[in-house]
């Protein structure tokens, strides 16, 4: 899963669940950037980059959710 697909993914569950989702790209090098869902937030790669599975774990971790809350 690419970080854009995350991306979307998790804006549907914003939707659906009513939290507010922000994310925030951070400029100049490196292109890591944040998101923010309701009161948690994590780091995440580049948006048009592979998330490694344990990487996806840990930010799932990070937010409060589980893997079938993206589905």
């Amino acid at each position: 899963m690419t970080g854009n697909e995350l991306l979307r993914r998790l804006r549907r569950l914003a939707r659906r669940e009513g939290l507010a989702l922000l994310y925030e790209g951070r400029s100049g090098k490196g292109g890591h950037g944040r998101i923010y869902l309701g009161e948690r937030f994590t780091t995440v790669p580049a948006l048009t980059h592979e998330i490694a599975p344990g990487l996806l774990t840990k930010i799932l971790r990070d937010l409060g959710l589980r893997g079938r809350d993206l589905s």
